[in-house]
């Protein structure tokens, strides 16, 4: 019985890694999305807001926001208290 190695073409390919700024520090990615940047990071059915290159992107759109090499993300957490 031999086996034989998967061909290229069985392979899904890995996503290349981004290099963005999420919350103005550097971060390299291999999210594609911007939800799945937010589950990377840990903050998957966390109530947070979020933005992309300075525009607000809602909850509905995470998962078709795709992230681009040099992007600006802000993710952020309420916070109650004053």
């Amino acid at each position: 019985m031999t086996i034989e190695a998967p061909k290229p073409s069985d392979v899904a390919p890995l996503p290349q890694s981004l290099t963005i700024t999420l919350n103005a520090q550097a971060l390299t990615t291999r999210a594609e999305t911007l939800e799945g940047l937010v589950i990377e990071q840990g903050h998957a059915g966390s109530r947070i807001a979020t933005a992309v290159n300075g525009t607000f992107v809602p909850a509905k759109a995470r998962s078709e926001m795709k992230l681009r090499d040099g992007d600006r993300v802000e993710i952020v957490t309420p916070r109650q208290g004053g």
